[in-house]
């Protein structure tokens, strides 16, 4: 008797990321991109002026912050760049492209020479460097968080977005605790070869990175769109059209983010160089602040799923906005303990359910199709101003140096901005995930190549 054999082709079912491993991936991504943001910022603060602008005299430390601002006029183009890919070609790639650029210039900024060696093109290559540091931080939290929200369960979006951002946080706290027995060291040694060491130490941070991200896979919801030939040609074009608002809003919300700034740049400046505060006791105030944050982030964004992103976001600006005075006046007082409750209730409290909240109600507001590049660029855009906000101040200040309630007022304002611009946003919290953001018409797709009749 004859029988007949039929074969089909049998796909390996796709190995899916969980939500626990895409938190991990991003939060360890998080923490190298940041680590070298945070070692940049600090190195600006307390090393850059005497170190590459020398010529500079009174304004050098206003000349090296300038170039930790400059990365934030680069970062727009990082998420146009990045997210149009990852968009295109997937989450995860980009990724993976992302952690070997920051923590190839971070190292290459370790090995520097400074302006008594080369001059002005000390200088030139720092700007150069920090600028490809922009782009790449310009697409990271974008990345970490649309590839997370595509993975994670229904009722639990804020939750695992979150430790994105604590991996912005745990950057800060590991650039800090490094940089902390490196600001001891005499001055002579931490002028020629001490602040280079945190930068040399990212290749260490970079390699476990690496390791974590490559074992991610692409969300199976990117994945089908792909299959599907379902993907928008231009991300950059086609967010712009359908989801305009979505971005001016992000742009606005992201004001919120100049705090961050001034707590961690203008304030540690103002208060080691006018206030007499030694940099080892801000240093510790910042660290402890943000090791608490780590706790108080997950439980924040955890909330955010039980009662919206809204009420915690508008309710971490308000609250940012009353404590930056308490922060400057902790600082003016030199009053150690009250430093660091200030230091508390600023980060771990206040700013910390903007932070905590702001990836799943960004990514939430933008569609699949464009949701990378969307949430990049409106958040980019936004932190242009936080990036600017110590060189402001400090030629704000320049006259007073030690008159701090300007950039107070300033902070406040720009928060409560943030918190204004959250209360137009829709609340998505319970909304499903292919529902989320403005719908996109077929005909702006990509067209199936897999019929080429078209039927």
């Amino acid at each position: 008797m004859n029988t007949s054999l039929h074969t089909t082709a049998v796909h390996p079912p796709r190995v899916k990321n969980s939500p626990t491993r895409a938190a991990i991936a991003s939060m360890a991504g998080g923490t190298l991109e940041y680590y070298d943001n945070y070692i940049y910022a600090l190195a600006a603060a307390l090393v850059f002026g005497k170190v590459f602008f020398p010529e500079a005299g009174g304004v050098a430390t206003l000349a090296a912050l300038a170039t930790f601002a400059v990365s934030y006029v680069a970062r727009p183009i990082g998420a146009i760049l990045l997210g149009h890919f990852g968009d295109r070609i997937g989450r995860k790639k980009v990724l993976v492209f992302i952690l070997i650029l920051m923590g190839t210039c971070t190292f290459l900024v370790g090995c520097l020479p400074g302006y008594s060696q080369i001059g002005v093109w000390a200088a030139v290559l720092l700007v150069t460097l920090r600028i490809l540091q922009g782009i790449s931080v310009g697409g990271e939290t974008a990345a970490a968080t649309v590839l997370t929200i595509e993975v994670s369960p229904e009722g639990r979006r804020g939750f695992f977005t979150s430790w994105a951002p604590n991996g912005i946080v745990g950057g800060f706290v590991l650039a800090t605790l490094i940089f902390v027995p490196i600001s001891a060291l005499p001055k002579d040694q931490l002028l020629s070869w001490g602040w280079r060491i945190p930068f040399l130490l990212s290749a260490l941070v970079t390699v476990a990175g690496l390791i974590i991200r490559a074992k991610l896979t692409e969300p199976e919801a990117f994945l089908e769109a792909k299959e599907e030939h379902a993907l928008v040609k231009v991300p950059v074009v086609e967010v712009f059209r359908s989801h305009w608002g979505a971005i001016v809003r992000v742009t606005f919300c992201s004001l919120a983010f100049a705090i961050d700034t001034v707590i961690k740049v203008f304030a540690l400046s103002l208060a080691t160089s006018v206030y007499a505060v030694p940099s080892s006791t801000m240093l510790w105030v910042l660290i402890v602040s943000h090791v608490c944050a780590l706790v108080t982030q997950p439980l924040f964004a955890a909330l955010s799923d039980r009662i919206g992103r809204k009420p915690v976001f508008i309710a971490g600006n308000i609250g940012s906005a009353a404590m930056i005075f308490a922060y400057f006046a902790s600082i003016q007082s030199g009053n150690v303990p009250l430093l660091f409750v200030a230091g508390f209730l600023s980060v771990s409290f206040a700013y910390a359910a903007i932070n905590a909240t702001y990836p799943s109600f960004f990514a939430e507001m933008f569609n699949l199709k464009v949701r990378q590049t969307g949430m990049a660029l409106g958040l980019q855009i936004g932190l242009i101003a936080a990036g600017f906000a110590p060189t402001i101040y400090t030629a704000l200040t320049a006259g007073h140096p030690g008159d701090w309630m300007p950039v107070a007022t300033i902070s406040a304002v720009i928060a409560l901005m943030a918190a204004a611009s959250a209360l137009t946003a829709k609340e998505t919290f319970k909304v499903p995930l292919e529902q989320l953001g403005a719908p996109i018409s077929t005909a702006r797709v990509r067209p199936s190549t897999s019929n080429p009749s078209g039927e």
